[in-house]
């Protein structure tokens, strides 16, 4: 079994677990926001990184002008 074939296959179980269970997918979620993991933020398609880069350089500049 290749690399992709069993990340893929991690995948499936947990969306067939967050479906089973939806609150994990809530933990999950508290859980990455208090400890953050920004490889996270990489995943994805092209728009899905610019889209996110976007928004980290308007949250910080807000804070830059927020807090000066």
């Amino acid at each position: 079994m290749s690399i992709r074939d069993e990340k893929d296959k991690q995948d499936r179980l947990k969306i067939e677990e967050y479906k089973k269970n939806p609150m994990i997918n809530f933990a999950d979620s508290i859980n990455r926001s208090m400890i953050g993991n920004p490889g996270e933020l990489t995943k994805g398609s092209g728009l899905t990184r610019i889209i996110s880069t976007i928004i980290i350089i308007v949250l910080l500049s807000f804070l830059y002008l927020f807090f000066r």
